[in-house]
């Protein structure tokens, strides 16, 4: 098992939409020895500022979460926004008004246990951050998001290749043209993961991935991107790009940077999220019957 006092250094940044283009790219054996660690350690070590990398891989059978904070006053209209977007934005955690803590979740602090944040103002990216402690705010309105990353390690268990995270690459993220639904502020477009899938697996992956509720479910879409008004696969909107081999089709999955999206078109003055692949690491198990959110 790893000290918690090893300080993993953050991969170089890219300009575009404030993600890593090499989140994550740590060496194998230190990503495999994290995946040993049990979840409440993780959190130990990136409150510590001993681990700032990607979590894919990480905690397997844990349920990892996106974080989205909002001015209390816009957390009703956020709140609606998730439930009316369901499959883009599970919602698995809400935080009390002013409270950076959702226990229900673990012994979580929000302001500290992702590995990276980042912050939007008046819907731009300013800047990344590994802890937000220096900005919270008493009228802050904290929520949890369950990812697809969840679901990842039992695909890999099953025999599901999977070609990205870990040092291979972040997930590729498009921005379709397939509009949220609406409410108050909050809008946009639809954002989606794409896998590349082995034919011969897209059955196997539909059952797995149903058992996941919390973490995005079954894929949104199976082949023709421009089904989603994807133009060019190889032009993500966050993420790196997979060459398709011949024996593979693009899966996608509904993705909770929709939330993100939905932020920087609601213009709040300030507003922040775990960075894209830098998530919550929880201590719920990754596989549970949909339910209404955690309440700290």
């Amino acid at each position: 098992m790893l000290s918690p006092t090893l300080i993993l250094a953050l991969p170089e940044e890219s300009k575009q939409r404030g993600l890593p283009r090499s989140m994550g790219r740590q060496t194998s054996s230190i990503v495999e020895d994290l995946r040993l660690v049990e979840p409440d350690q993780l959190r130990r070590m990136v409150r510590a500022g001993a681990y700032r990398g990607a979590t894919s891989g990480l905690a397997r059978g844990k349920l990892q979460a996106n974080v989205v904070i909002v001015p209390q006053r816009f957390a009703a209209d956020f709140h609606k926004f998730c439930l009316a977007n369901s499959k883009a934005c599970p919602l698995v955690g809400l935080g009390r008004a002013g409270s950076p803590f959702v226990p229900a979740l673990g012994n979580i602090d929000i302001r500290t246990d992702a590995p990276q944040y980042s912050v939007f103002c008046y819907g731009e990216f300013v800047h990344h951050t590994n802890h937000i402690a220096d900005l919270w705010r008493e009228d802050f309105s904290a929520f949890a998001l369950g990812s697809s990353l969840s679901f990842e390690p039992t695909l890999v268990e099953k025999g599901v290749q999977l070609r990205h995270g870990g040092i291979s690459g972040p997930i590729p993220k498009y921005r379709t043209g397939i509009r949220s639904r609406a409410v108050g502020p909050f809008g946009g477009n639809l954002v989606v993961a794409m896998r590349a899938i082995r034919r011969c697996d897209i059955d196997r992956v539909r059952a797995i991935t149903t058992r996941f509720p919390n973490a995005h479910g079954s894929p949104f879409h199976v082949g023709d991107p421009s089904i989603l008004g994807i133009t060019d696969l190889d032009s993500p909107d966050w993420g790196d790009p997979i060459d398709l081999r011949g024996d593979e089709v693009p899966v996608f999955w509904a993705s909770s940077v929709t939330a993100q999206e939905a932020l920087m078109h609601a213009e709040l003055a300030i507003a922040i999220t775990a960075s894209p692949g830098h998530l919550l690491i929880t201590d719920v198990d990754a596989v549970a019957r949909q339910d209404t959110a955690r309440v700290a």
